[in-house]
């Protein structure tokens, strides 16, 4: 996410609040607002946030993407950061587990109202940056198409020479360039453990190349 001091950032579907805390943590001085709608979630990210030192930058909301809140006014964010379900509803096994089910598969919010409801909060040239499935990049450029633009698209490889799984994509909102698809990222070496340039950023806390 490239926030710097004096930014307001929003956590869309914000979960149990790790990535507020790794950002709050990179970036001194910017403040986070997480969204999420499982009021239970809510709670334990509120404790994590008090528990790391963070209450004064970092607060969490329960509310819908479908329908955020009122106190999340609209273009009042310089960056949006988002982690949507990554299934289409009625895709792949269900998840036994309701709370994993909401997060891993569309439901009311699918990904069209999820960015959305991403580029409505988010100021004009402010960062969008989000994490999807690899096999859906047609689906995000298509809805981000002359909405935002600047796209970078971050492969996530899981291993050296293995087809990325995942992508990291900012994009701009209301720019119009082009799309530039990055080097990407190897995330574990042959043998399993992190590559160095993934410990850099899961422990050192670099941010990545985008």
């Amino acid at each position: 996410v490239p926030a710097r001091s004096g930014d307001r950032v929003l956590d869309l579907g914000a979960g149990a609040g790790a990535a507020s805390l790794c950002l709050a943590r990179r970036v001194p001085e910017c403040t986070v607002t997480g969204l999420e709608i499982d009021p239970a979630l809510v709670s334990l990210a509120r404790t994590n946030a008090a528990e790391n030192g963070f209450s004064e930058r970092i607060s969490f909301v329960v509310g819908n993407v479908a329908a955020p809140p009122s106190e999340l006014r609209r273009e009042s964010f310089d960056a949006v950061m988002t982690n949507p379900p990554f299934r289409a509803e009625g895709s792949g096994t269900p998840s036994p587990d309701a709370g994993k089910q909401r997060a891993n598969e569309e439901g009311e919010a699918d990904l069209r109202l999820w960015l959305a409801t991403a580029l409505d909060l988010l100021k004009p040239k402010g960062a969008l940056v989000l994490v999807h499935r690899a096999d859906r990049i047609d689906d995000l450029l298509t809805l981000l198409s002359g909405k935002a633009g600047a796209i970078a698209i971050l492969p996530l490889w899981p291993k050296a020479g293995k087809p990325a799984k995942r992508l990291v994509v900012r994009a701009r909102k209301g720019i119009k360039s082009g799309a530039t698809m990055l080097p990407g990222l190897v995330l574990h070496e042959a043998a399993g453990g992190y590559t160095p340039a993934a410990e850099m950023i899961l422990r050192d806390a670099a941010p990545l190349p985008l």
